[in-house]
């Protein structure tokens, strides 16, 4: 459906890689570099033949040159996998760059500054567009975690260029694919969060392929308080209270995936690991009470429908994993779609926070069938739509 980088002819050529790193940089190093590892093979591939120019952007600078959103704490990290010196562009277009891109040569690598300090970029500016494109003679999308926005590096530079999948991205596609092609299969919904607003397309979709949809964090919060139940101080999004009850509605209909929520919770009146919890069903939440955790009933009935399930898909922790304290909802989880990998399920993890909750508390990732890279990109994806950059590498 979309050309992939096997396709493209690279030999002698400038690639320019649109990647999708924008990690976490505390005090000018890089604390968790799995999207930068996620790429290397893409890297590794294009520099036996060609010189490379990467692009990514790092947080919400909105526009400004701010400095703790720097690309270039990154290089010495891409040298490092990569075995070989990275040159820094202090910007993304223009004569100074344009000059270092035109003079690399076969198996070099030069990373530009981030894309969002010029406000173009989320503009989706044509213009912009042009001038990224200019760098370079190919382009390669490697970027899955930005495959949902339509910005200018992400769907105007492959209008310039001969334009492919990266590695990584073609991954990203074919696995989650998979989940398409099940009919018949007991599908399993695992979705947390603080926000339902990106969410409903996701649950609203799994409501007619799925079997089971079992939820958690602020987004449970919302459907607790839809049913009626105090949540207390707990947060929850007041409206959306009724979208909550228009999908539980649905969620009745004959043929219809069924939607579970927590009947028992983690409760505390403070999030800290000092914090004295307790476990009470939902209908006994009250006065300064926050919820912060899915309860033990809640686990036991979440893990047994995971054991029979054919497919599971799994994006966002359970509770406020950041805190031990409040982590025990989604260790088990975790270990329950674990457990159904090796007896034969297919399991798909993602998202930002379902990833940083692995690394957190060394629980390992290759214990799935794929782990997605994207957050938002992926519940896009795994709802039917084709996503803007996509889009733009069709043919």
């Amino acid at each position: 459906m979309y050309p992939k980088l096997a396709d493209a002819d690279i030999q002698g050529k400038r690639v320019l890689l649109r990647a999708g790193f924008d990690v976490e940089i505390e005090n000018g190093k890089i604390t968790d570099a799995t999207r930068i590892e996620a790429l290397v093979p893409t890297m590794k591939y294009i520099l036996q033949n060609a010189s490379l120019v990467i692009m990514a952007h790092q947080g919400r600078p909105k526009g400004e040159r701010v400095p703790d959103m720097s690309q270039k704490p990154l290089v010495p990290v891409i040298e490092k996998l990569l075995g070989t010196k990275v040159q820094f562009a202090e910007n993304c277009t223009g004569d100074d760059t344009m000059k270092m891109a035109k003079a690399l040569k076969k198996g070099e690598v030069l990373l530009l500054e981030n894309l969002r300090y010029d406000r173009r970029e989320e503009k989706n500016d044509e213009g912009f567009g042009e001038e990224l494109a200019a760098l370079a003679d190919v382009y390669v999308n490697d970027a899955f975690t930005n495959c949902h926005r339509a910005h200018a590096s992400m769907v105007q530079v492959p209008r310039h260029l001969p334009s492919y999948m990266g590695l990584q991205l073609s991954e990203e596609v074919d696995h989650l694919s998979q989940i398409f092609d099940q009919k018949g299969k007991k599908i399993v919904l695992i979705i947390s969060g603080v926000k339902m607003e990106t969410k409903v397309p996701v649950i609203e979709h799994f409501l007619t392929i799925g079997k089971d949809i079992l939820l958690g964090g602020g987004i449970a919060n919302t459907f607790v308080a839809a049913r009626g139940f105090d949540v207390a101080k707990s947060k929850y999004e007041s409206e959306m209270i009724d979208e909550a009850q228009k999908i539980m509605l649905e969620s009745q209909q004959e043929g219809r995936a069924v939607v579970h929520i927590p009947r028992d919770v983690v409760v505390a009146t403070e999030p800290s690991e000092q914090a004295e919890k307790i476990d009470i069903p939902v209908e006994d939440i009250a006065g300064d009470m926050a919820i912060f955790d899915i309860g033990k009933v809640t686990i036991k009935r979440y893990t047994e429908l995971l054991e029979t399930a054919d497919i599971i898909i799994w994006n966002g922790p359970l509770g406020l994993y950041e805190l031990n304290r409040f982590s025990h909802g989604t260790k088990r989880i975790a270990e329950a779609v674990s457990a159904a990998t090796k007896r034969g399920a297919k399991t798909f993890i993602g998202g930002g926070d379902t990833i940083d909750f692995h690394v957190r508390y060394s629980y390992p990732m290759d214990v799935y069938t794929f782990v997605s890279t994207g957050g938002g990109a992926m519940l896009e994806f795994i709802s039917g739509k084709e996503l803007p950059a996509l889009q733009a590498l069709r043919k």
